[in-house]
C-alpha cells in the first residue's frame, strides 16, 4: 500500500474530480460508447461536482499521493456513499478500501444510522461485496448508466 493522506475535497478540485468520474463512464453506462448517459454526465461536470462538495450534506474526501488525487468518497446525508472512483493508475494499492474505511468510519463515530447505501457500477459489485456491501434489488438502468442498489450494515466491522 502507497502512503497517502485522505484530507476534504475542495472546490478547486471540481475540475479534476469531473475528469476522473467521466474517466470510467465506459464502466458505467449501458452502452459502451457512453450514448443515453447525457443527463447522468451533467451530475459529474465541474459545476455539479463543485457543489456536491460545498454541500452541508455531501462530506467529499480525496486520497492524495505524492500531491497528486487518487481517488475521491462522497458520503450524502451520512448514509449514501454517493462516488468512491480511484484513478487507474492508484488501483489494487489499497486506495478504495482506505476511502472506504474512512467513510464507514466517520458513519460509524457518529452512530446515528443502521446503514450506508450505494449504487454500485456493474464493474464495481465485486469490490463493494469484499466491503460487506449486499444487493437489496436487482440491477437498475437510469439515464444510460446501470446500477445495483446495494447496503452495508453498520453493526459489520
Amino acid at each position: 500500500m502507497d502512503d497517502f493522506s485522505i484530507i476534504p475535497a475542495q472546490p478547486s478540485d471540481a475540475q479534476a474530480i469531473s475528469e476522473l468520474i467521466l474517466g470510467f463512464i465506459a464502466d458505467l453506462a449501458v452502452h459502451p460508447d457512453g450514448r443515453g448517459t447525457e443527463q447522468f454526465m451533467k451530475h459529474m461536470q465541474p459545476d455539479a461536482i463543485r457543489g456536491y462538495i460545498t454541500s452541508d450534506n455531501i462530506d467529499y474526501r480525496k486520497a492524495v499521493i505524492d500531491g497528486h488525487m487518487a481517488g475521491v468518497v462522497a458520503l450524502r446525508d451520512g448514509r449514501h456513499l454517493q462516488h468512491l472512483f480511484v484513478a487507474s493508475q492508484y488501483q489494487r494499492r489499497g486506495v478504495a478500501r482506505a476511502l472506504w474505511n474512512d467513510a464507514r468510519t466517520r458513519v460509524q463515530a457518529v452512530g446515528k444510522v443502521d446503514g450506508i447505501t450505494v449504487n454500485s457500477s456493474l464493474a464495481a459489485l465485486p469490490v463493494y461485496l469484499k466491503f460487506g456491501f449486499l444487493p437489496t434489488g436487482p440491477r437498475i438502468e437510469k439515464d444510460g448508466v446501470a446500477y445495483v442498489p446495494m447496503r452495508w450494515d453498520t453493526q459489520q466491522t
